[in-house]
């Protein structure tokens, strides 16, 4: 498949009930938000909780989305469970140039040794941000920090008011938990 010029293509990776497919959907909203098209679906059968689940997401800047088919050769990755790196091959169709993004206490440098990849990559302690900002290990939003900083596929206030009105009252603390992921996050170029 050939890419289109202006879409960015993401595929997420996490287990039942992590928030992989809320997090693909806030970030399409946020890019409809800004005047832009965004698509966001599931991938899963009848898992259960806890089980692997994949999460697809577009983003095109002028043009509408017409393919509906999960994405095969993603320009990025994010990966909200660490332990899937040693059950899943998250990289697998990831396209030259493309981001790994892991939510992992490791660097990329152990991340290399330890699993081999070749990829640009990206990390952020989720689980530590999730626990502290948030009271739960649920790194969805987290890890959309993750994604703005090293993509920079929206802008990270436009994803204010999807999450306002998906979580509520507890908004404030995911915003929060983002925020600081965003900050935190760190993004290793390979070096030609």
């Amino acid at each position: 498949m050939a890419q289109v010029k202006g879409l960015t293509e993401i595929r997420w990776h996490g287990r039942g009930g992590q928030g992989a497919v809320t997090s693909a959907e806030m970030v399409a909203r946020a890019a409809i938000g800004e005047g832009r098209y965004g698509q966001a679906f599931p991938s899963f059968g009848p898992e259960r909780r806890g089980a692997p689940v994949l999460s697809f997401l577009r983003v095109s800047s002028d043009q509408p989305i017409r393919v509906r088919a999960e994405i095969i050769e993603p320009d990025g990755v994010v990966v909200l469970d660490p332990g899937l790196l040693k059950i899943a091959n998250v990289v697998a169709g990831l396209r030259p140039g493309g981001l790994l993004m892991i939510n992992t206490r490791k660097d990329a440098a152990q991340l290399r040794e330890d699993f081999g990849f070749e990829c640009r990559l990206a990390t952020v302690d989720a689980n530590t941000i999730a626990r502290e900002e948030l009271g739960v290990l649920i790194t969805n939003t987290t890890m959309v920090g993750a994604l703005i900083r090293g993509t920079g596929i929206v802008d990270i206030e436009s994803v204010v008011a999807p999450l306002n009105d998906r979580f509520g009252r507890i908004a404030e603390r995911n915003i929060k938990a983002m925020r600081r992921a965003f900050k935190e996050t760190v993004v290793e170029e390979i070096k030609a």
